[in-house]
């Protein structure tokens, strides 16, 4: 199976359950399930050759101009966390179909929950570290709906708002260091960067990167001092809880760690940030652990302390710490989902998770105690379980490392760390199981059904085979894992459960009978614990956000005062400082070209427009004066186009300007005519400043690019020379728009559209509102002239309707050749039927309507996505264009070409957006099945006598 698929299955699957729900429980269950064991099979039929040292990859150069690529790759350590994602994952889902409660929305959940799957094995699977970002950030949003699952609950809502906070933060940060360490290697490809370790090394900027890609590792992996947010997340239904915290979300930062070993570990740097901040995660983690009496979080806490244990492995940088790194990732995995579940199963069954109210539950639930006693020795170190080999090689590690010069230092607190860590696994099965059996339980206790203990059944089988047999099931994997974290040959090892008489061997019976003792003196060591005054991790961040939240109220209220003319001036003013500052420190050059000289022509139209621009500024408080004055100035704007050789542009500027002013006039048909004067002289002046130092700035920068050549060919050349070859046209602009740029335009159609429909959907809600009464009971401030359908004008108007449709269509099939195309005629024919609403009334006009103009934009829309999408069969990309040339008897060879038909979807999308918007304005004071003989269907007397009538 191509690891695309793989990759791919998640996201496409995500839709069966919410969809599949409405079959019931477990048809929704059985659909996650099956895509979920699909992407397992495909994974595993690679496993031979990645086992035999032969790395799979998948590659499409998606935008190869920005290094942004869609290449795939699986070596040992992405099938190492591919399989944990998915393996785990299928347990998690059958356990969640009888975890979840008939009240609990099931499709939502798995649909949710295959999304994360889908981002978890994008992030280990990507070859590129523009594509691993991009799978990053949808692994912090697709959590942050998980850990928000239960959203009545105010702590499942905050839990999901901190872990989103903490770990997009991170991931911000990341994204600058992944940049820094994509230009230093030259490449944004994993498999290029991982062989740049010197480059990489020597860069200024190493330790710039290592930092900023090491903050978004540590949030995403809970480690000191972003630890508090995973905690907090155990507000969330126990398989998300289960699921996070063994092989996804959590691991995530240990796996890009272990990704980036090869080329980031081997210095001071990595050592001392990355060791420090694992070893003083782990015995945090672990002290916390052991004082917590919710079962979840003592889990959630022992969690981040082995992540901790983890990172310190990676730190110290040693080929040997790499397997043992990789290895306890395995058995982490397997023990600590296990413990989730059976977690899950006693607040399932006891509906509590309070250690306090816990105890004795050996006799009443026998087959969860055996699942948690193994798991939790297993987390404890004890033999012969794998948790006991995994801490076993660590501890060798440890006594072989040096940390500030010290060779025991680091023993003595991991051995420390190691202590609490146990302690806290013998009270989650001492204070949970053992003991008499309680009489004030807030149910009876009682073991589930098959469904949900048979997936940590499974895990717990793995503990106690890995622990027994670890080469034989574990070996191969770590081997070809570990391998591919260093980068080279691993030194000799092996997994077993008796490495000798040891420092490690010392140090492990420290720790378990150091747990036993600190267990046995329990009691009073928490009552220490309670009494100590501590920083709370919680209460400073919540500390730290209200800090920024007033801030930002301050500094929103200081700039944010509801005024656009201020939002302007702060936008306009700040743009031109930057404009200062780079035309001052940047170097301009010397003129190269000379100015064209104008003629008398020019100079009238230059003196027109700036005289237009100058009156709107003057005389913007009368409405009307103000928009003929605008129409001066785009019929002078598109004389310029028309004069600097823009025929197509300068037909667009009076078409639009056609339509804008007749949808303007009519909407201020319901404005008063002028404007409130509110501002004062300080403030205009304050605006007409920095209206002529924008001004200036703008034409001195048109100035001298106009004046000046450029370093590289413009693009236009290679516009102007493959026009005909490649689009098939003459006009240049025509085929920019409908071939080389054609997605840019399908963009525009469907924004103009959905501004039509926002219109209209503003008009809908008006109309049922008390406005529009206002509105038709309006007193015009003159009186309106006594006809309203002037016969001569609907005469012409109707007379020049075919022959405006005709020049529409002249104008759309010209388009390709000769000044013209698709929207020009678009707003031609719209401004033909814009006519015969003037004319003869929207009323009368809208009863010959027969197409609703919603379909008109839609089949607009739909036309010109088919025409890009024909373009797939021809293996072309979207929306490429294709044209030939046909010969008939008697006719000169004529050209077809396929930008015709988009070119129509962009006619029919204009003309039913332009329209849309003329008739939801034109409601406001019209009624269907009215009849009138004024304009709009108004009678200005009959208004102003109900008015009077009313006012008396």
């Amino acid at each position: 199976m191509s690891l695309f698929l793989i990759a791919a299955l998640p996201f496409l699957g995500a839709m069966l359950p919410a969809i599949l729900i409405r079959a019931g429980r477990n048809a929704s269950a059985s659909a996650t399930g099956s895509v979920t064991l699909l992407a397992l099979i495909g994974l595993l039929v690679h496993v031979p050759d990645v086992l035999a040292g032969r790395p799979v990859s998948a590659r499409i150069d998606w935008l190869p101009s920005l290094g942004l690529n869609a290449n795939f790759y699986l070596d040992g350590l992405g099938l190492l966390f591919a399989s944990l994602i998915l393996g785990i994952g299928l347990l998690i889902i059958i356990y969640a179909r009888f975890y979840l409660s008939r009240q609990d929305p099931m499709g939502q959940f798995y649909a949710y929950l295959l999304l994360f799957q889908g981002a978890m094995v994008g992030i280990v699977l990507s070859d590129n570290i523009l594509l691993l970002l991009v799978f990053w950030e949808l692994t912090s949003l697709s959590s942050f709906l998980l850990i928000g699952y239960w959203r009545h609950l105010p702590e499942g809502r905050q839990g999901a708002r901190m872990a989103l906070a903490v770990t997009a933060g991170g991931g911000l940060a990341m994204i600058g260091g992944m940049l820094i360490l994509g230009n230093i290697a030259g490449s944004y490809d994993l498999s290029v960067i991982l062989t740049q370790k010197a480059a990489i090394q020597d860069s200024p900027l190493y330790l710039t990167a290592l930092i900023l890609i090491l903050l978004g590792c540590f949030t995403k992996s809970a480690q000191f001092p972003f630890h508090f947010w995973l905690p907090h997340a155990m507000a969330a239904p126990t398989p998300v809880s289960a699921y996070l915290h063994s092989a996804t979300m959590v691991k995530a930062g240990l796996f890009l760690m272990a990704r980036m070993w090869p080329v980031l570990a081997g210095t001071d740097a990595w050592f001392y940030i990355v060791a420090s901040t694992g070893l003083v995660t782990m015995v945090l983690g672990a002290v916390i652990a052991l004082f917590k009496d919710d079962l979840k979080a003592l889990l959630a806490f022992s969690t981040v302390s082995h992540l901790g244990l983890i990172t310190m492995l990676l730190g110290i940088g040693t080929p040997l710490a790499a397997v043992v790194a990789v290895f306890h990732i395995i058995n982490h995995a397997t023990f600590k989902a296990a413990l989730f579940m059976t977690a899950g199963i006693i607040d399932h069954s006891v509906h509590t998770r309070d250690i306090r109210s816990l105890g004795g539950l050996r006799r009443l639930m026998p087959v969860t105690f055996v699942l948690a006693t193994l798991a939790a020795l297993s987390m404890a170190g004890v033999p012969p379980l794998n948790g006991f080999l995994s801490k076993e090689m660590m501890l060798e590690e440890v006594a072989h490392t040096h940390w500030i010069t010290s060779p025991w230092l680091l023993m003595a607190v991991v051995t420390f760390g190691a202590l609490f860590s146990a302690a806290y696994s013998f009270r989650y099965i001492a204070h949970v199981f053992l003991g008499p059996v309680r009489r004030d339980y807030p149910i009876k206790p009682h073991d589930p059904n098959f469904g949900m203990w048979v997936s940590p059944a499974i895990l717990v089988v793995l503990v106690v085979a890995i622990g027994l047999f670890p080469m034989a099931i574990a070996g191969d994997l770590v081997a070809v894992a570990a391998g591919a974290v260093t980068g080279q040959a691993l030194p000799p090892y092996e997994l077993k459960l008796w490495h000798g008489v040891s420092p490690a061997l010392f140090m492990s019976i420290i720790a378990l009978g150091g747990g036993v003792i600190l267990l046995a003196l329990y009691a009073p060591v928490n009552r220490l614990w309670l009494a100590a005054r501590r920083p709370e991790a919680k209460a400073i961040y919540d500390a730290g956000i209200a800090a920024i939240e007033r801030f930002s109220r301050w500094l929103t209220d200081l700039l944010h005062d509801g005024a656009l003319s201020r939002y302007g001036a702060i936008f306009t003013v700040s743009i031109l400082a930057l404009a200062v500052w780079a035309w001052t420190t940047g170097v301009v050059g010397p003129q190269t070209r000379p100015a064209l000289e104008p003629g008398p022509i020019a100079y009238v139209g230059w003196v027109a427009l700036v005289a237009s621009a100058l009156s709107v500024a003057v005389f913007h408080h009368n409405r009307l004066l103000m928009l003929v004055l605008i129409g001066v100035s785009g019929l002078m704007v598109a004389m310029t186009f028309n004069y600097l050789s823009a025929p197509d542009l300068a037909l667009t500027q009076i078409s639009v300007e056609v339509v804008t002013i007749i949808l303007m006039l009519l909407a201020l048909n319901f404005m008063p005519q002028e404007s409130p004067r509110e501002s004062s002289f300080g403030r205009r002046a304050r605006d007409i400043t920095i209206s002529v130092g924008s001004g200036l700035g703008m034409g001195g920068l048109i100035y001298a690019i106009m004046t000046r050549g450029f370093a590289q060919p413009s693009i236009s050349e290679y516009h102007l020379a493959n026009a005909k070859t490649g689009g098939g046209g003459t006009n240049v602009v025509n085929v920019i728009l409908v071939d080389f740029r054609g997605f840019d335009t399908f963009g525009e159609i469907i924004v103009l559209g959905i501004a039509a429909i926002v219109i209209y959907a503003i008009t809908e809600s008006i109309l049922g509102s008390s406005v529009r009464a206002r509105l038709l009971n309006r007193v015009p401030n003159r009186p309106l002239a006594g006809d309203a359908h002037p016969m001569i004008m609907v005469v012409i108007t109707r007379v020049m309707m075919p022959l405006a449709l005709i020049v529409a269509a002249y104008i759309f099939f010209r388009g390709h050749n000769d000044p013209g195309g698709g929207f020009i005629a678009g707003l031609i024919a719209a401004i033909a039927i814009i006519m015969q609403y003037m004319a003869s009334g929207f009323g009368w006009a809208a009863e010959r309507q027969r197409l609703p103009y919603h379909a008109i934009i839609g089949s607009g829309v739909l036309i010109a996505a088919l025409t890009g999408v024909g373009a797939w069969f021809n293996q072309m990309p979207f929306l490429t264009s294709a044209f030939g040339y046909v010969h008939l008897s008697g006719l000169e060879p004529f050209e077809l070409a396929t930008a015709a038909l988009f070119d129509l979807g962009v006619f029919l999308a204009v003309v039913g957006a332009v329209l849309l918007a003329l008739e939801s304005l034109s409601r406001y004071a019209w009624q269907p099945n009215t009849v009138s003989e004024y304009p709009m269907d108004i009678n200005p007397a009959r208004e102003v006598g109900e008015t009077r009538g009313k006012e008396a």
